[in-house]
Protein backbone atom coordinates (compact mmCIF):
# COMPACT_ATOMS: atom_id res chain seq x y z
CA UNK A 1 0.00 0.00 0.00
CA UNK A 2 1.43 3.38 -1.00
CA UNK A 3 1.90 5.90 1.78
CA UNK A 4 -0.24 9.01 1.38
CA UNK A 5 1.28 12.33 2.34
CA UNK A 6 -1.46 14.11 4.26
CA UNK A 7 -1.60 17.80 5.05
CA UNK A 8 -3.55 19.39 7.87
CA UNK A 9 -5.08 22.86 7.98
CA UNK A 10 -6.06 24.14 11.41
CA UNK A 11 -4.31 22.89 14.55
CA UNK A 12 -6.92 23.93 17.09
CA UNK A 13 -8.97 20.80 17.80
CA UNK A 14 -8.28 17.65 19.79
CA UNK A 15 -8.98 15.74 16.56
CA UNK A 16 -5.50 16.69 15.33
CA UNK A 17 -3.64 14.68 17.92
CA UNK A 18 -6.21 11.87 17.89
CA UNK A 19 -5.88 11.45 14.14
CA UNK A 20 -2.08 11.64 14.24
CA UNK A 21 -1.92 9.00 16.97
CA UNK A 22 -3.91 6.53 14.86
CA UNK A 23 -1.99 7.30 11.65
CA UNK A 24 1.55 7.52 13.10
CA UNK A 25 1.84 5.24 16.13
CA UNK A 26 2.33 1.66 14.97
CA UNK A 27 2.14 0.48 18.58
CA UNK A 28 -1.40 1.81 18.88
CA UNK A 29 -3.92 -1.05 18.89
CA UNK A 30 -5.98 0.82 16.30
CA UNK A 31 -3.13 2.03 14.11
CA UNK A 32 -4.13 2.56 10.47
CA UNK A 33 -1.40 2.20 7.84
CA UNK A 34 -1.35 4.07 4.57
CA UNK A 35 -1.00 7.73 5.45
CA UNK A 36 1.15 10.14 7.47
CA UNK A 37 0.49 13.77 8.34
CA UNK A 38 3.60 15.44 7.01
CA UNK A 39 2.88 19.18 6.98
CA UNK A 40 0.38 21.51 8.62
CA UNK A 41 -0.77 25.12 8.75
CA UNK A 42 -1.69 25.97 12.37
CA UNK A 43 -4.26 28.64 11.53
CA UNK A 44 -6.51 29.56 14.44
CA UNK A 45 -9.50 31.83 14.94
CA UNK A 46 -9.34 34.89 17.17
CA UNK A 47 -13.15 35.00 17.07
CA UNK A 48 -13.49 31.67 18.89
CA UNK A 49 -12.06 30.96 22.34
CA UNK A 50 -11.91 27.20 21.74
CA UNK A 51 -9.57 27.92 18.84
CA UNK A 52 -7.29 30.70 20.06
CA UNK A 53 -6.75 29.02 23.45
CA UNK A 54 -5.61 25.73 21.92
CA UNK A 55 -3.74 26.40 18.69
CA UNK A 56 -0.29 26.91 20.25
CA UNK A 57 -0.45 23.79 22.42
CA UNK A 58 -1.75 21.54 19.64
CA UNK A 59 0.73 22.96 17.13
CA UNK A 60 3.58 22.08 19.48
CA UNK A 61 2.15 18.59 20.01
CA UNK A 62 1.93 17.94 16.27
CA UNK A 63 5.47 19.21 15.70
CA UNK A 64 7.22 17.67 18.70
CA UNK A 65 5.34 14.39 19.17
CA UNK A 66 4.40 13.48 15.59
CA UNK A 67 7.13 15.17 13.55
CA UNK A 68 4.78 17.34 11.50
CA UNK A 69 6.37 20.29 9.69
CA UNK A 70 4.57 23.58 10.40
CA UNK A 71 4.26 26.13 7.61
CA UNK A 72 2.95 29.68 7.31
CA UNK A 73 0.27 29.36 4.65
CA UNK A 74 -2.35 26.99 3.28
CA UNK A 75 -0.98 26.85 -0.26
CA UNK A 76 2.32 25.45 0.97
CA UNK A 77 0.45 22.60 2.63
CA UNK A 78 -1.54 21.81 -0.52
CA UNK A 79 1.55 21.80 -2.75
CA UNK A 80 3.38 19.21 -0.65
CA UNK A 81 0.71 16.55 -0.06
CA UNK A 82 -1.65 14.07 -1.69
CA UNK A 83 -4.68 14.87 0.46
CA UNK A 84 -5.81 17.35 3.12
CA UNK A 85 -7.54 17.25 6.50
CA UNK A 86 -9.23 20.63 7.02
CA UNK A 87 -9.51 20.58 10.80
CA UNK A 88 -10.06 24.21 11.80
CA UNK A 89 -12.42 24.02 14.76
CA UNK A 90 -14.20 27.24 13.77
CA UNK A 91 -16.43 26.16 10.88
CA UNK A 92 -16.90 29.80 9.95
CA UNK A 93 -13.36 29.69 8.52
CA UNK A 94 -13.89 26.69 6.25
CA UNK A 95 -15.20 28.41 3.13
CA UNK A 96 -12.30 30.86 2.94
CA UNK A 97 -9.77 28.13 3.69
CA UNK A 98 -11.30 25.78 1.13
CA UNK A 99 -11.16 28.57 -1.47
CA UNK A 100 -7.38 28.34 -1.14
CA UNK A 101 -7.34 24.52 -1.29
CA UNK A 102 -9.85 23.86 -4.06
CA UNK A 103 -7.67 24.93 -7.04
CA UNK A 104 -5.16 22.16 -6.21
CA UNK A 105 -7.77 19.48 -6.94
CA UNK A 106 -6.66 17.24 -4.07
CA UNK A 107 -9.22 15.41 -1.89
CA UNK A 108 -10.20 17.36 1.21
CA UNK A 109 -11.87 16.01 4.32
CA UNK A 110 -13.59 18.91 6.12
CA UNK A 111 -14.21 18.24 9.79
CA UNK A 112 -17.58 19.08 11.27
CA UNK A 113 -19.29 21.41 10.82
CA UNK A 114 -18.46 22.00 7.18
CA UNK A 115 -19.98 25.46 7.60
CA UNK A 116 -22.39 27.33 9.85
CA UNK A 117 -24.73 28.59 7.13
CA UNK A 118 -26.39 26.87 4.18
CA UNK A 119 -25.02 29.45 1.78
CA UNK A 120 -21.43 28.74 2.83
CA UNK A 121 -21.92 24.96 2.70
CA UNK A 122 -23.33 25.24 -0.82
CA UNK A 123 -20.48 27.54 -1.85
CA UNK A 124 -17.93 24.93 -0.71
CA UNK A 125 -19.51 22.22 -2.84
CA UNK A 126 -19.83 24.61 -5.80
CA UNK A 127 -16.08 25.30 -5.57
CA UNK A 128 -15.46 21.57 -5.30
CA UNK A 129 -17.38 21.00 -8.50
CA UNK A 130 -15.70 23.92 -10.27
CA UNK A 131 -12.21 22.58 -9.56
CA UNK A 132 -13.11 18.88 -9.57
CA UNK A 133 -11.91 18.67 -5.97
CA UNK A 134 -13.33 15.77 -3.94
CA UNK A 135 -14.89 16.81 -0.61
CA UNK A 136 -16.09 14.66 2.28
CA UNK A 137 -17.50 15.88 5.60
CA UNK A 138 -19.07 14.17 8.58
CA UNK A 139 -19.01 13.70 12.33
CA UNK A 140 -17.28 10.59 13.62
CA UNK A 141 -20.53 9.72 15.41
CA UNK A 142 -21.92 8.39 12.13
CA UNK A 143 -19.51 5.50 12.46
CA UNK A 144 -19.56 4.92 16.22
CA UNK A 145 -19.99 1.31 17.24
CA UNK A 146 -23.34 0.84 18.96
CA UNK A 147 -24.95 3.50 16.78
CA UNK A 148 -23.82 2.86 13.20
CA UNK A 149 -25.52 -0.54 13.04
CA UNK A 150 -28.97 0.72 14.07
CA UNK A 151 -31.57 0.49 11.30
CA UNK A 152 -29.09 -0.94 8.81
CA UNK A 153 -31.17 -4.03 7.97
CA UNK A 154 -34.67 -2.55 7.74
CA UNK A 155 -36.70 0.41 6.53
CA UNK A 156 -36.29 3.35 8.91
CA UNK A 157 -39.67 4.81 9.87
CA UNK A 158 -38.37 7.37 12.35
CA UNK A 159 -35.45 8.21 14.61
CA UNK A 160 -34.78 9.91 17.91
CA UNK A 161 -31.09 10.82 18.26
CA UNK A 162 -29.60 12.23 21.45
CA UNK A 163 -26.41 13.58 22.92
CA UNK A 164 -24.77 16.46 24.78
CA UNK A 165 -25.52 19.86 23.26
CA UNK A 166 -23.66 22.68 24.96
CA UNK A 167 -24.27 26.20 23.68
CA UNK A 168 -21.42 28.70 23.51
CA UNK A 169 -21.46 32.48 23.54
CA UNK A 170 -18.99 32.78 20.67
CA UNK A 171 -20.26 30.08 18.31
CA UNK A 172 -23.62 29.86 16.50
CA UNK A 173 -26.09 27.76 18.46
CA UNK A 174 -26.43 24.09 17.67
CA UNK A 175 -23.45 23.99 15.31
CA UNK A 176 -21.01 23.35 18.15
CA UNK A 177 -22.26 20.02 19.52
CA UNK A 178 -25.66 19.60 17.90
CA UNK A 179 -23.85 18.67 14.69
CA UNK A 180 -22.96 15.26 16.16
CA UNK A 181 -26.54 14.22 16.94
CA UNK A 182 -27.74 15.74 13.67
CA UNK A 183 -25.29 13.52 11.76
CA UNK A 184 -26.64 10.47 13.61
CA UNK A 185 -30.18 11.52 12.73
CA UNK A 186 -29.39 12.00 9.04
CA UNK A 187 -27.42 8.74 8.89
CA UNK A 188 -30.68 6.99 9.79
CA UNK A 189 -33.34 9.16 8.15
CA UNK A 190 -31.53 10.40 5.05
CA UNK A 191 -32.32 13.82 3.52
CA UNK A 192 -35.79 15.20 2.93
CA UNK A 193 -36.66 17.19 6.05
CA UNK A 194 -39.05 20.05 5.27
CA UNK A 195 -39.55 21.85 8.60
CA UNK A 196 -38.18 22.05 12.12
CA UNK A 197 -39.58 23.02 15.53
CA UNK A 198 -37.78 23.39 18.87
CA UNK A 199 -38.68 23.21 22.53
CA UNK A 200 -35.92 24.60 24.71
CA UNK A 201 -35.07 25.05 28.39
CA UNK A 202 -31.86 25.91 30.20
CA UNK A 203 -31.10 22.21 30.59
CA UNK A 204 -32.11 20.69 27.28
CA UNK A 205 -33.46 21.17 23.77
CA UNK A 206 -35.76 18.94 21.73
CA UNK A 207 -35.58 19.51 17.97
CA UNK A 208 -38.27 17.87 15.85
CA UNK A 209 -38.18 17.59 12.06
CA UNK A 210 -40.91 16.54 9.66
CA UNK A 211 -39.75 14.82 6.49
CA UNK A 212 -41.40 15.21 3.08
CA UNK A 213 -42.69 11.61 3.23
CA UNK A 214 -44.39 12.16 6.60
CA UNK A 215 -41.73 10.59 8.81
CA UNK A 216 -40.66 12.39 11.97
CA UNK A 217 -37.09 12.58 13.26
CA UNK A 218 -36.01 14.27 16.44
CA UNK A 219 -32.92 15.35 18.35
CA UNK A 220 -32.64 15.60 22.11
CA UNK A 221 -29.69 17.61 23.36
CA UNK A 222 -28.90 17.93 27.05
CA UNK A 223 -26.61 20.17 29.05
CA UNK A 224 -26.33 18.07 32.21
CA UNK A 225 -22.61 17.48 32.75
CA UNK A 226 -23.34 14.18 34.51
CA UNK A 227 -24.40 12.68 31.16
CA UNK A 228 -22.30 12.73 27.99
CA UNK A 229 -23.51 9.81 25.87
CA UNK A 230 -24.56 9.92 22.21
CA UNK A 231 -27.04 7.44 20.84
CA UNK A 232 -30.33 6.84 19.07
CA UNK A 233 -33.65 5.05 19.10
CA UNK A 234 -34.52 3.94 15.57
CA UNK A 235 -38.04 2.89 14.63
CA UNK A 236 -37.87 0.39 11.78
CA UNK A 237 -40.09 -1.94 9.78
CA UNK A 238 -38.53 -4.79 11.78
CA UNK A 239 -39.06 -3.22 15.21
CA UNK A 240 -37.43 -0.70 17.53
CA UNK A 241 -33.63 -0.63 17.78
CA UNK A 242 -31.64 1.41 20.26
CA UNK A 243 -28.03 1.91 21.20
CA UNK A 244 -25.36 4.27 22.49
CA UNK A 245 -21.91 5.07 21.13
CA UNK A 246 -19.37 2.70 22.67
CA UNK A 247 -16.12 4.14 21.29
CA UNK A 248 -14.60 0.64 21.02
CA UNK A 249 -13.04 0.64 18.51
CA UNK A 250 -12.48 4.41 18.80
CA UNK A 251 -14.90 6.29 16.57
CA UNK A 252 -11.97 8.34 15.24
CA UNK A 253 -10.34 5.17 13.95
CA UNK A 254 -13.58 4.13 12.27
CA UNK A 255 -13.89 7.59 10.72
CA UNK A 256 -10.27 7.62 9.54
CA UNK A 257 -10.71 4.26 7.83
CA UNK A 258 -13.39 5.92 5.69
CA UNK A 259 -11.30 9.06 5.21
CA UNK A 260 -8.30 7.08 3.94
CA UNK A 261 -10.52 5.25 1.47
CA UNK A 262 -11.92 8.60 0.34
CA UNK A 263 -8.39 9.97 -0.13
CA UNK A 264 -7.52 7.00 -2.35
CA UNK A 265 -10.70 6.95 -4.45
CA UNK A 266 -11.83 10.60 -4.41
CA UNK A 267 -15.38 9.37 -3.73
CA UNK A 268 -17.24 10.59 -0.65
CA UNK A 269 -19.52 8.03 1.02
CA UNK A 270 -21.99 10.83 1.79
CA UNK A 271 -23.75 12.80 -0.93
CA UNK A 272 -23.10 16.54 -1.02
CA UNK A 273 -26.85 17.23 -0.90
CA UNK A 274 -27.16 15.38 2.40
CA UNK A 275 -24.21 17.21 3.95
CA UNK A 276 -25.74 20.54 2.91
CA UNK A 277 -29.10 19.56 4.37
CA UNK A 278 -27.55 18.72 7.74
CA UNK A 279 -26.38 22.34 7.88
CA UNK A 280 -29.81 23.56 6.72
CA UNK A 281 -31.46 21.50 9.47
CA UNK A 282 -29.28 23.08 12.16
CA UNK A 283 -29.65 26.56 10.71
CA UNK A 284 -33.45 26.17 10.75
CA UNK A 285 -33.30 24.76 14.29
CA UNK A 286 -31.31 27.79 15.48
CA UNK A 287 -33.98 30.05 13.95
CA UNK A 288 -36.79 28.01 15.50
CA UNK A 289 -35.17 28.19 18.91
CA UNK A 290 -34.97 31.97 18.66
CA UNK A 291 -38.49 32.49 17.30
CA UNK A 292 -40.41 29.72 19.05
CA UNK A 293 -42.07 28.93 15.70
CA UNK A 294 -41.82 26.19 13.11
CA UNK A 295 -39.16 27.02 10.49
CA UNK A 296 -39.02 25.59 6.99
CA UNK A 297 -35.77 24.10 5.74
CA UNK A 298 -34.17 26.42 3.18
CA UNK A 299 -31.97 24.77 0.53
Amino acid sequence: MSQLKIGMVGLDTSHCGSFAEILHNEANEYFLPGGHITVAFPGGSQAFANSRNRVERISNEMKDKYGVTLVDDIATVAKQVDAILLESVDGRQHLEQFRQLAPFGKPVFIDKPIATTVSEAKAIFELAQQYNTPVYTTSSLRYANGVAQLGAEAEVLGCHAFGPMSLLEDFPGYFWYGIHSAEILYAKMGPGCKSVSVRSTADADNISGIWQDGRVGSLYGYRNRKVSTFGAVVYTSAGVEQGVSLNVPPQYALLLKNVLEFFRTGKSPIAAAESVEVIAFLEAANAARESGKDVEIQL
